[in-house]
């Protein structure tokens, strides 16, 4: 049985160019994010996994100076880009990840890939009624359901958001959850905006000097300790890419009504 963590990366990012780049505690936020994942005890190992396009040869270039596995694929049809890049690997099972998570918790993979194999889902995530904060989270599948998803789905948001296929088909697909009771799901701990990134810098300016991985208690205590400086993103809404999508779709379908 061999456990990947797939982690999606690019320079291009409409509101935070180039954010994989910017540094944390004085290494790069991919470098973050692919060691954070890795240090989850039930992943086999951790690929970056990017697009053919010039703009990121710079991500290829630092995966190779940290000795950092990756992957390049389709820009846009960053489904096909997994289902490649699990091939390359010989993945059998998926832990989809985002290079724009570098607070990612190894104990929250561990428990969502735990889950995955003791309920033998197809599909597993963390997201169930959004109690993480965003920014943590885990999508966990098998190589059989990526594959019948890279040959069914149509959809520009399908094609896109890779899981889009599986999670709209619960009759296809044997699909699970995990949610915590801590209250916490109301903080944002992802990289998209200029006010993440000063969040996120204070939380490891404050927490890996003492400790480089540093995990979700230590986050909630920080901000417990601190109040005002989990206030500095709240103005954003969670999974704006994915509504931008959608809206996409909803326009193509109804050009091909008119058509």
């Amino acid at each position: 049985m061999r456990i990947v963590a797939l982690i999606q990366a690019r320079i291009g990012s409409s509101r935070l160019p180039g954010k994989v780049l910017y540094t944390l505690a004085g290494k790069p936020v991919l470098e973050r994010v692919v060691t954070r994942v890795a240090n989850a005890s039930l992943v086999d190992e951790a690929v970056v996994i990017t697009s053919h396009e010039k703009k990121d040869d710079v991500i290829c270039h630092l995966c190779e100076s940290l000795g950092i596995s990756y992957y390049r694929g389709s820009e846009e049809d960053v489904l096909d880009r997994y289902y490649q890049a699990a091939i390359a690997y010989n993945v059998e099972h998926v832990v989809r990840m985002t290079a724009d998570c570098p607070l990612a918790s190894a104990s929250v993979i561990d428990d969502t890939i735990r889950h995955y194999l003791e309920t033998e889902a197809d599909y597993t995530n963390n997201l169930k009624d959004h109690t993480y904060p965003d920014g943590l989270d885990v999508e966990v599948f098998s190589f059989k359901a990526l594959h019948k998803a890279w040959k069914k789905a149509s959809l520009p948001s399908e094609r896109e958001h890779v899981t889009q296929y599986i999670v709209k088909h619960p009759e296809m697909f044997k699909l699970e959850g995990i949610s915590t009771d801590l209250p916490i799901g109301h903080l944002r701990l992802t990289l998209d905006n200029p006010e993440d990134f000063k969040l996120i810098s204070l939380i490891y300016d404050n927490l890996a000097p003492k400790n480089e991985f540093f995990g979700l208690q230590e986050i909630i205590f920080f901000l417990n300790e601190n109040p005002e400086h989990a206030l500095i993103n709240q103005t954003y809404n969670r999974n704006e890419g994915l509504e931008k999508s959608l809206q996409g779709d909803a326009e193509k379908m109804e050009g091909k009504a008119m058509g």
